[in-house]
Order: structure tokens, then C-alpha cells, then sequence
């Protein structure tokens, strides 16, 4: 079955889409059982946390539960597991009743709740806040007012509710705030494609109260409804001609299998679910050299999506949003599609997500696997030397293959595509397609000739008459706790530096390479930036080749520069203060999962990558954690328009003195 198989997408509602059926959760769900220590939570046992907080006089009426995550079971003991043995399956689930929040830690496999704590921070939204909040606000006698000034009713538009930010006002301590601002129903497929701009409620989820009700005055709303499915797509213009199908197959089954509860391919193996917050999480991630397998990386995964637009505007300033940490990557995977999110012979899977009320729900098709021939050679070589007409020599070389792991995860107006790529020269390429909607605001100005486009599009660019799309920026982070050959190991920063040459010598300069080991926090924070060339490397020291190298990996930035064009005292800016370095390397703690700390939503920034950092701990001979900063600033254009083609971007890690030699030759070659 494709699609949700127990209640609809968490932007259904605001979306029109309640035709989505609900059932329960499948009978093969309920009755899955963990097999690795590092398997998402299950039906059963989310039941079972659910089951555990009631007998505890933990959980009432009012009760909701904002994510249940697997607590991991201590690193060492996950190494030292072996098949066939168990380890304790525990788990942490934050709640709130009323006004309260708590966190729960449950040992399920002894069925008992082992601590209960109260939380000070914001959690991320549940379903039923973001639910409700759009017709608390169109109840507002004032937003009815602002409604009928522009001629609609409440009954005529939906409002969608945006996280609100911390600004450091003291009123607002202590509040639970989104802002809702509202749409005219959709014409047709496109739903962002009316704003009513201007007019927009501010509303204390705590109280479920509208506080604030802002109007700056009427804009018109565009008439055109912008759809993008094939009939409406036809209906502004002709089609291209049909065109021959070209795509990917794979006649003869996949090289996929799954051993002790992990994915094998080719040279590769490693551990794969899907959480709450992150969604995909790749785990214990080992590469086959000759006979042996060797660590690479222990955990990679998601750590924080910051997206801020850049309009003033009284109803655009605070649109920064922290994607993962507010609203949740795994929450909104939406279900892929075969033959348009991945090729038909993918492999999908489906993951298990709690619900507000801890009852589980199951995303079908939230994860594909598949390979791809990328129509490149993995290596090839032309031997000229000792060529001729008589005697021609072939081409000699292997076609290169790659596993790719992808989820799609939709935040409202966007959707992201998070690839994990595996690759047979031992790389692992992470990259992120972003897709979906701009962002749109109503405006005067139907054409940039009309006298009030040149303030209209000051912070965005006009891509449809009446409709502006905001200038933004997303940066995407990644957790990699890389484990290169073990546990302990080292952060190298390798420097390429200009040199000048002696006089005499008919060159005037070169390059060299000057090599840095910091040894703490603070100095292995890094800018990448093109004028100022580095290379990145974790390694491990306690090893040595046969050659006497250190085997390390290289993180290899993909040119995206992304440094913050914002100033460092600006609030969202200090709720993310790791985005001043691309690149930072911290000791590992196991509750340091996320850059933009616990609860993003209304944090202040204490607690976070930036905060962390500052406390410059030694990360020599050790196990440490890479945290990486990718993305793009996007000046909007109208080919965004109405679904924007996909961006790519990302970034690569690559074996650098890892094996002893190529370990694409031992692909065999295909006949």
C-alpha cells in the first residue's frame, strides 16, 4: 500500500487532503521484533511505552506525547553485540499534560519506567497542535474582521501555522507561540499559490488563545490558481511531445541482502532506521577490504535544518525556521513513489512513527534502497605507449555502481530528498535535493514595469503577477560520528599553501601541504572557504599501514558555501551559532545528538553545537564527532515556479590512505 496507513500527512489538513483513508496499524507491524540493538522502536513497543507511563499514573486525558525515541544502548555495549544475544531495549518519550513537560525514560524490556524528569525547554510540535491552531485563529473576531475586509471567509481559506522564534521579549517567556497566517482556498493541486497577505494571528499553544492579531492592510490576492498537475500544467500551455522512456533497470533482482539485522552491498554494510526528529539514521557503517571488514563511521545522521527568509516584514521576520528540531524530518517523510522518487525496482521500506497519543502509525514506502548504474567508468585506462594501427590495444576499465539509501521528508511548501550514496571506490556521498514550493507573498505589483515592483521585490524576486517569493537560505547539518579503524581518532586540518621559490629556479612558485592535529575544540572549528584551500581528514593514529600511513577518511566539501550572511547578534543567528563554522569536531557525548540542542522551538541558544564548542574539551586520540554545515542561499527565480526543479547539494567522504590501493579494481568485468 502506498501512502499513510494510519492517519494522513501532518500537513493534510492545511493541505485538503482528508480524503486520505485511516487503518489500523498492519498486523506485521504490531508483531515485528526487534533484531539489531539499534532497530527503531516498534509497534508493540511504543504500545508497550504508552502501556508502561498509564500504569505509572504518568499518563491521563490530556496526556500527549511529542516523540518516543529508541534510547540507545551504550556505544561499546552496541560493538561488543554479537547475533543471537540481547541487549536492554529501552526507551525516552517526551510528554506534556496541561502546561507541564516531562521526559520518561522506560526500560521496555523490564517494563517499568526508570526515571521521569521535568523539562524546561519546548518540545517539538505535535499533530494536534498544528491541527488546530489554523481555526483557533480563523475563530478570532478580529481575523474574521481582517478576512472580510478582504473579502473572504473564514470557511474560504486556510491558515497555516509557522513557528515563531525566540526574540528575547520578555512577554513572550514562558509562551508556546506560533504565527498563523492564512491562504484562499486552492483553484486546483497548488495550495501556496493565494496568500492573504498581511494579516496573520500570533497564538500561545499553552492556552490555546489567539494573543495578537496583525494587520497591515489589504493586498489583493491573485486570482490564478498556479496548479501543477498534468491537466492544469496543459491548460496554460502546450505539452512537450511525448518522448521515448528512459530509464533504470534492473532485470535480474538486486545485490541487496540483510544479514544480522544490517544492509550488505557490494563492499558495505550498515544498520538503518528511521526516528523522529532526524528520520533516517545510518548506523555501524563498515567497508569490506579484501577479507575483513573495517569501521568507517558508527552513526551519521541529521542534526538541524535552519531555513530563514529575509524580509523585515512584520509577517515575514520571524519565518526562521528549524526544520528537524521544531517539526521533525522523520515525522513528515512523506511515501516515495516508484519510478519518480526512485526507480520501480527500489526497494521500500516502511517506518513507525508514535502519534500524539503514542498509538503508532506506520509511513509506507518512507525509505527506498536501490543501485544505479551512473553511466561513468569506476576507473579506466587507454594505453598509448606501444599502440599502433597494427597492433591496437582496448580500452581497459569497470562501469561503476552505487547504492543509494534516500527518504523525502515534506516541511510544509518544501520537500527535501536525503541521500545516502555508497560507492565502490569506498566513498559515501550524503547529499540533499530540495524541491516543492517557494515560499510566496502577495503583492501589488503584476509586472516589474508597475510603479511599486521596485519595493515589492527588494527582499525577493517576483515570479508570478501579484506573487513575490522571499530571498532564504537553508542550511542542512550532519552528526557524523566517524569511526575510522576504531574508536579513537583524530581531526586533521592539511592546509594548501602557496610557496615561493628561490631565485634561479625557472618556476616562481608552487603549492605544499602544511599539516595541523588541533588538539581541542575551538581550534578545529573550521571556515571552508575556496580562498583559503584545506583538506579535512579523520584518522586513526593507533594504525598503521604497510607503507606506514594512518588510515583516515577526507570530508570533502561539494562547493557550498554557506556561511551565514547574517550578522552574529541576530536572534535566529544565536539560536544556531555553529552555522560561523562549516565545520566543527567535538568529543563524543551521547547527549549531544542534535546542533540546534534538545528543544529548538523558542530556544535561546544555550544549549547547542555553538555552546558546546565553547568549552574547548581535548579531542586528540579519541573518539570524536564531526559536525558539518551544507546548503545554499537561494535568490529565487521564476523557473521555481510553480514546483521548483530539484537542487542538489551535499558533500562527500572519501578514503585517503584507507586501503592500500584502489579498491574499485576488484569490480569484475561484465560481459
Amino acid at each position: 500500500m502506498n501512502g499513510w496507513t494510519h492517519r494522513p500527512g501532518i500537513w493534510a489538513p492545511f493541505m485538503l487532503a482528508a480524503a486520505l483513508s485511516l487503518s489500523a496499524l498492519s498486523a506485521s507491524a504490531q508483531d515485528a521484533k526487534p533484531v539489531h540493538p539499534l532497530d527503531a522502536l516498534t509497534g508493540a513497543e511504543l504500545i508497550q511505552v504508552k502501556q508502561i507511563l498509564t500504569a505509572e499514573g504518568k499518563f491521563g486525558p490530556k496526556t500527549r506525547f511529542h516523540t518516543i525515541d529508541l534510547d540507545e544502548p551504550d556505544k561499546a555495549a552496541v560493538l561488543a553485540w554479537r547475533p543471537g544475544t540481547n541487549l536492554p531495549r529501552r526507551a525516552i518519550a517526551v510528554v506534556s499534560d496541561s502546561s507541564a513537560v516531562h521526559e520518561a525514560a522506560v526500560d521496555l524490556s523490564a517494563g517499568r519506567m526508570t526515571g521521569w524528569r521535568a523539562v524546561t525547554g519546548e518540545p517539538a510540535l505535535l499533530y494536534g497542535e498544528l491541527v488546530g491552531s489554523g481555526d483557533i485563529a480563523k475563530a478570532d473576531p478580529r481575523m474574521v474582521e481582517g478576512l472580510a475586509k478582504r473579502g473572504f471567509r473564514p470557511d474560504q481559506v486556510y491558515c497555516l501555522p509557522l513557528t515563531a522564534g525566540n526574540y528575547g521579549s520578555k512577554e513572550e517567556q514562558g509562551q508556546r507561540l506560533l504565527k498563523v497566517p492564512c491562504f484562499a482556498k486552492p483553484l486546483g493541486s497548488n495550495v501556496w499559490a493565494r496568500p492573504v497577505e498581511g494579516l496573520f494571528a500570533t497564538l500561545d499553544l499553552k492556552n490555546g488563545k489567539v494573543i495578537d492579531v496583525v494587520d497591515t492592510g489589504v493586498v489583493p490576492v491573485p486570482p490564478e490558481g498556479w496548479g501543477y498537475d498534468e491537466a492544469e500544467i496543459a491548460a496554460r500551455g502546450a505539452l512537450r511531445p511525448e518522448s521515448k522512456a528512459a530509464g533504470l533497470l534492473q532485470p535480474g533482482g538486486d545485490n541487496i541482502a540483510i544479514e544480522d539485522g544490517r544492509y550488505v552491498w557490494d563492499i558495505w554494510r550498515f544498520h538503518l532506521r528511521a526516528d523522529i526528529r532526524p528520520g533516517t539514521v545510518v548506523s555501524m557503517v563498515d567497508v569490506r577490504d579484501g577479507a575483513r571488514w573495517r569501521s568507517v563511521a558508527y552513526q551519521m545522521h541529521l542534526s538541524e535544518v535552519f531555513v530563514p527568509y529575509m524580509d523585515p516584514d512584520q509577517a515575514w521576520y520571524f519565518r526562521t525556521y528549524m526544520d528537524s528540531g521544531e517539526y521533525g524530518f522523520g515525522n513528515l517523510m512523506s511515501p516515495l513513489r516508484a519510478g519518480v522518487d526512485c526507480p520501480a525496482y527500489a526497494r521500500f521500506v516502511a517506518v513507525t512513527m508514535p502519534q500524539d497519543d503514542g498509538e503508532p502509525m506506520q509511513i509506507a514506502n518512507a525509505i527506498c534502497l536501490f543501485e544505479r548504474s551512473i553511466g561513468d567508468p569506476a576507473w579506466r585506462h587507454f594505453e598509448v605507449v606501444g599502440a599502433s594501427p597494427q597492433n591496437p590495444k582496448p580500452t581497459v576499465g569497470r562501469p561503476a555502481s552505487e547504492l543509494v539509501v534516500r527518504s523525502a521528508s515534506s516541511i510544509g511548501n518544501y520537500d527535501y530528498l536525503v541521500d545516502y550514496i555508497f560507492r565502490q571506490d569506498g566513498t559515501i556521498r550524503i547529499a540533499i535535493g530540495a524541491t516543492g514550493i517557494d515560499a510566496t507573498k502577495g503583492v501589488a505589483s503584476q509586472s516589474m514595469k508597475d510603479p511599486t515592483a521596485a519595493a515589492d521585490t527588494r527582499w525577493g524576486t517576483l515570479i508570478a503577477p501579484g506573487l513575490v517569493a522571499p530571498y532564504h537560505s537553508h542550511y542542512f547539518n550532519f552528526r557524523l560520528d566517524l569511526d575510522i579503524d576504531g574508536t579513537a581518532n583524530d581531526f586533521m586540518r592539511e592546509r594548501l599553501v602557496q610557496q615561493q621559490l628561490a631565485d634561479g629556479s625557472r618556476r616562481r612558485s608552487i603549492f605544499t601541504v602544511t599539516h595541523e592535529m588541533p588538539a581541542n575544540e575551538q581550534a578545529a572549528r573550521s571556515r571552508i572557504e575556496p580562498s583559503s584551500p584545506a583538506l579535512y581528514h579523520f584518522g586513526n593514529h593507533n594504525v598503521e599501514s604497510a607503507l606506514g600511513h594512518h588510515p583516515g577518511y577526507m570530508l570533502m566539501p561539494e562547493g557550498s558555501y554557506v556561511h551565514p550572511l547574517l550578522s552574529a547578534d541576530d536572534p535566529p543567528v544565536r539560536r544556531n551559532s555553529y552555522l560561523h563554522y562549516q565545520l566543527s569536531v567535538t568529543p563524543l557525548q551521547s547527549s549531544e545528538r542534535y546542533a540546534g540542542g534538545r528543544f529548538a522551538m523558542m530556544s535561546d541558544g544555550s544549549d547547542t553545537l555553538g555552546a558546546w564548542t565553547a568549552r574547548d574539551r581535548p579531542i586528540g586520540n579519541r573518539d570524536i564527532v564531526a559536525w558539518y554545515t551544507v546548503g545554499f542561499h537561494h535568490v529565487t527565480r521564476m523557473e521555481d515556479w510553480p514546483v521548483m526543479p530539484t537542487h542538489w547539494f551535499g558533500f562527500t567522504l572519501m578514503p585517503h590512505n584507507f586501503f592500500a590501493r584502489n579498491p574499485a579494481m576488484t569490480i569484475r568485468e561484465t560481459k
